[in-house]
């Protein structure tokens, strides 16, 4: 645990280790200069879940679901009833306007709880298979459930339908779309579904259109906007989609190439491992997408269709989880067990030497379901720009799976060391401290 604190690290997977970055103790743009540890789970904690300006709630492998105040760091609730590990969480808005906890287990059960009592409300067990995924549609009244089969239920727990899959992988994620239709990734494929409600009410679901333009299995999917939806694969392809006609907008293929003889000396790649060209993460803010791609960041921007911004070499090892905190600034965090701050920042004149390095092994290309996109140097990409790093957040002992920013409140993190991290603004900290206690002495007069 020392060497993390003096901000030493070793990489947690069977990742070669890349030439990455470093920061010293100088961070001015680094707020998160307090921590402080919680702890409560006795396995790896993988997800977090925002329930309102003032609380959280975190699951993982111990089947566990912890509720914590973001102010204090103190635990509120403990839901205890799951008998196996978690493998989905979301909010649920319930009919009377409480913010309710719906959680999937490897045990074959769902359950809705009240985090503010700590109550399990309803549950469902004794399903056909685990579910891997859950989608909360509001407009529409129901949730559904992803996992060897879509399931379609009512406010009330009541299945309205379900269609089963015959795959290896089963449904992996779940996006909503216009027209009441819903994204499934279904292994290579995204499997359009439209839902149908009736004034039962009831509720049937048509399967309309399969989308099969990646070559691998997907690995992310998320909604941009109104109008578009994207996903990414484990061969390193994103995809934008029309969210209307699911119509293919724009493709991306990140690849590796050899490097080209230098002087008199021939260096050639080994070929890269599937995981250094994986997307593993995806995220947006309707403007740009925030993709993790093995153990870098590529930063692509919807309006233009083009890369803007990318570091090759971000961490240590995998990403997990990814955030835009803006159009300039982002977050990512590693199986390193590190939390990174990062910035957009124009690229350094082209007389330095640094500019064709750092460049050299990435190209990207456009282009429809083919064996291979044709290619296209990154040097002649126009207005690229780089990501510079401005912080580095070193506290767990294990891989981070990923974090939930609660804006100036502060920033958790969760990790496979047990362990969840409140990281906060130390100013902002010190000036409340300091307010207290004056509030304090006038209380009492004084000293």
């Amino acid at each position: 645990m020392l060497r993390w604190i003096l901000g030493g690290r070793e990489a947690q997977s069977s990742v070669e280790k890349s030439p990455v970055l470093c920061i010293g103790e100088e961070q001015p743009k680094n707020r998160f200069t307090e921590l402080q540890v919680l702890k409560g789970h006795f396995d790896i904690v993988r997800f977090l879940v925002q329930i309102d300006d003032f609380r959280f709630a975190s699951a993982g492998d111990d089947g566990l679901v912890l509720v914590w105040s973001i102010e204090t760091g103190e635990r509120l609730q403990e839901l205890r009833g799951h008998s196996q590990q978690i493998t989905a969480i979301t909010t649920f808005a319930c009919s009377d306007g409480v913010t309710s906890l719906l959680t999937a287990s490897s045990d074959r059960s769902l359950s809705l709880w009240d985090p503010g009592t700590g109550n399990r409300v309803r549950t469902i067990s004794d399903l056909q298979s685990s579910v891997k995924c859950l989608l909360v549609s509001e407009r529409l009244r129901v949730w559904v459930s992803g996992g060897e089969e879509l399931c379609v239920w009512d406010k009330d727990f009541q299945l309205l339908c379900h269609r089963q899959k015959h795959s290896d992988t089963g449904i992996t994620a779940l996006v909503e779309l216009p027209k009441n239709c819903i994204a499934a990734a279904v292994d290579k494929e995204i499997v359009i579904y439209s839902l149908t409600v009736s004034a039962d009410p009831s509720v049937s679901v048509t399967e309309t259109r399969r989308c099969s333009e990646h070559h691998d299995q997907i690995r992310a999917l998320i909604n941009i906007n109104d109008g578009m939806f994207a996903s990414g694969s484990h061969a390193g392809e994103l995809i934008l989609w029309d969210s209307t006609n699911f119509s293919n907008l724009a493709y991306e293929h990140i690849l590796w190439e050899e490097s080209h003889p230098s002087c008199q000396t021939e260096i050639k790649l080994a070929a890269p491992k599937p995981s250094e060209m994986s997307i593993q993460h995806l995220t947006t803010n309707g403007r740009l997408i925030l993709a993790a791609v093995g153990s870098g960041l590529y930063v692509y921007d919807v309006a233009s269709k083009a890369v803007v911004a990318y570091r090759k070499a971000a961490h240590d090892s995998n990403v997990l989880h990814t955030m835009l905190l803006s159009d300039s600034e982002l977050m990512s965090c590693s199986e390193d067990g590190s939390v990174r701050m990062w910035e957009i920042q124009d690229l350094p004149l082209a007389a330095e030497p640094a500019s064709a390095g750092f460049f050299g092994m990435w190209t990207f290309g456009r282009s429809s379901k083919q064996p291979g996109p044709q290619q296209k140097k990154v040097l002649e990409i126009p207005n690229l720009r780089t990501l510079e790093l401005t912080g580095d957040l070193i506290g767990h002992s294990g891989a981070v799976q990923m974090f939930l920013s609660f804006g100036e409140k502060g920033l958790v993190t969760c990790s496979t060391d047990h362990l969840l991290i409140l990281w906060r603004d130390g100013e902002r900290q010190s000036r409340l401290r300091s307010q207290a206690l004056f509030q304090k002495l006038e209380q009492n007069g004084g000293l």
